[in-house]
């Protein structure tokens, strides 16, 4: 019996440097076996050490990209990167709910790496109320938390567990709530939340500056997942391969800041790191 290839669409911004964004998106789910569709909501001007600026492409552009990929094609999963505004929000949410997508993951891009804002101030309510309840999976980090449950950043690890319970009444089946912005020096630890309970996932810290579009990716990697596994499985599996491309990243040698993750290291021949 033939095995039926996944194919995933991914809804997000661009990324000129390959790091982050459709481009990420793109190559975690080729590197993961699955088929990569993409609708661009914004084309973003950034390289490995920061964002210049970005243009949100016309909500009606951004409806039709979605439509064209799903009056054509079989998709298995949804990954929602960057948003960029309310428009785009309100946009991207209707065009989902016409065609019934399923397995819908969203990452909450707020903020970049660089700490320049991805995402307009009046779409945060557009996003909390309009997406998040149509989606399967929520994957914030905890400053992107704070700003969904309108309450100030600072966490302890049992501020996390006490937030699981108020992440998931905003509407999504599941939360994974990730915790790398933790004071941990040693380990860090995501936490999966649905009905049926908690699910932690530690992993050592990896010591590298390559870590340009992590979130891109863990998201992108559980939406690759999920049509073939559950979700526990999706995540756990989608943790290990971007804990390997983490670990791999320093034998790519790409840009000055902080540069990107090796998504291709279960594909490509191993190499030296770069000096």
């Amino acid at each position: 019996m033939a095995v039926v290839i996944a194919n995933i669409l991914t809804i997000a911004g661009t990324d000129p440097s390959g790091g982050a964004g459709i481009q990420a998106d793109i190559k975690t789910f080729s590197a993961l076996g699955a088929y990569a569709a993409s609708a661009i909501t914004a084309v973003v001007a950034q390289n490995t050490q920061g964002v210049r600026s970005y243009v949100a492409l016309e909500p009606a552009f951004v409806a039709d990209q979605i439509d064209a990929v799903l009056d054509d094609v079989r998709i298995d999963a949804v990954k929602i990167g960057m948003i960029a505004n309310a428009r785009i929000a309100e946009t991207v949410a209707d065009r989902l709910r016409y065609h019934a997508a399923r397995n819908i993951v969203l990452d909450p891009v707020m903020v970049a790496k660089s700490g320049h804002s991805l995402l307009d101030a009046d779409a945060v309510a557009a996003v909390r109320e309009l997406l998040v309840p149509l989606v399967t999976l929520i994957t914030p980090n905890l400053p992107e938390a704070a700003v969904l449950l309108a309450r100030e950043d600072g966490w302890t690890a049992d501020d996390m567990q006490a937030a699981l319970p108020d992440l998931l009444a905003l509407g999504s089946a599941w939360v994974l709530l990730k915790g790398g912005h933790l004071e941990d020096n040693a380990q860090s630890t995501d936490l999966l939340f649905g009905r049926d309970g908690m699910t932690a996932f530690p992993a050592p810290r990896i010591a590298t500056r390559n870590d340009h579009g992590t979130g891109c990716t863990l998201s992108a990697a559980i939406a690759a997942l999920l049509p073939s596994h559950g979700m526990v499985d999706s995540v756990r599996e989608a943790k290990a391969y971007l804990h390997g491309a983490l670990a791999a990243s320093n034998a790519l040698d790409v840009g000055l800041g902080h540069g990107p993750l090796h998504h291709f290291h279960r594909l490509w021949p191993q190499h030296e790191p770069a000096r």
